[in-house]
């Protein structure tokens, strides 16, 4: 899995979206726990949300 997929996986996982086909959320949690940057992209990702949410924008 290439972490461009995971990063799309990632942002449907924070938007409680269904993860892309061909992408389970074992393989994901699989590949954060190995790919740093991912991992952290992540993180933002979930962060942004957070502040987006204090904002009113979501």
């Amino acid at each position: 899995m290439h972490c461009s997929e995971v990063r799309t996986a990632i942002s449907a996982r924070v938007d409680g979206e269904e993860l892309p086909p061909g992408i389970s959320p074992a393989a994901l949690d699989a590949h954060l726990y190995g790919c740093a940057e991912c991992s952290e992209w992540g993180t933002r990702a979930r962060r942004l949300k957070v502040l987006a949410a204090g904002l009113g924008l979501v």
